[in-house]
């Protein structure tokens, strides 16, 4: 079960309320910034009041409010080169 990739919805909505699929774990939040692991993924979330409103393992399923400014996913290669020099 490892390796099924679970299908990432994202929807944002006016800026303010922000849902999210396939979502395995929130690694740290804040009302400026949320960090998540969506597929194996990094996500940030970055604005200002923002509140997680849900998160279900199980499902994946996330839900945030607040002002979103920037929603940033990483590459998979910056993560190998930060793992190669730690």
């Amino acid at each position: 079960m490892q390796n099924e990739v679970r299908q990432s919805i994202l929807t944002l909505e006016n800026q303010s309320k922000l849902t999210l699929t396939g979502v395995e774990r929130v690694d740290a939040f804040s009302e400026h910034s949320i960090s998540l692991t969506v597929n194996g993924q990094k996500v940030r979330i970055d604005g200002s009041k923002l509140k997680v409103l849900a998160f279900s393992e199980g499902s994946g399923s996330f839900a945030a409010s607040g002002q979103v400014d920037a929603v940033k996913y990483s590459s998979q290669q910056g993560s190998s080169v930060k793992r190669l020099f730690k």
